[in-house]
């Protein structure tokens, strides 16, 4: 047989990693419960997956929290931004999608984009 993993076995999990993660776990389970579940959430949504900066733009409880969300989401969001728009029209989050969208537009044109269309 070859020398490549045995698919059949399960994976190993570090456990200095898996200690890591619990401790984490731990102390964002003992700020939700004894802080601001606001700012546990703004200080979560910088380190949070695209899947899930996406999910908090859309239905985030806290305003705040959403339209932190908004000002985070990059180029593969822009169907979302776009979907934000649609569905508030007149909403502070469709404003701030649209801004947000302006302002990819500017990043995809570049330095050189900026200089000619001004």
């Amino acid at each position: 047989m070859g020398c490549c993993d045995d698919q059949t076995e399960p994976k190993r999990i570090d456990r200095r990693a898996l200690i890591r993660a619990e401790e984490n776990d731990g102390q964002l389970v003992l700020e939700l419960f004894t802080e601001d579940p606001e700012k546990v959430m703004l200080k979560q949504l910088h380190h949070a997956t695209d899947y899930l900066t996406e999910l908090a733009a859309l239905n985030a409880h806290y305003p705040s929290v959403r339209l932190a969300a908004i000002a985070l989401l990059g180029n593969d969001s822009q169907a979302l931004l776009k979907q934000i728009i649609e569905k508030h029209p007149e909403s502070d989050f469709a404003h701030a999608a649209a801004k947000r969208l302006q302002c990819l537009a500017i990043e995809q044109t570049g330095l050189i984009g900026r200089w000619f269309k001004s």
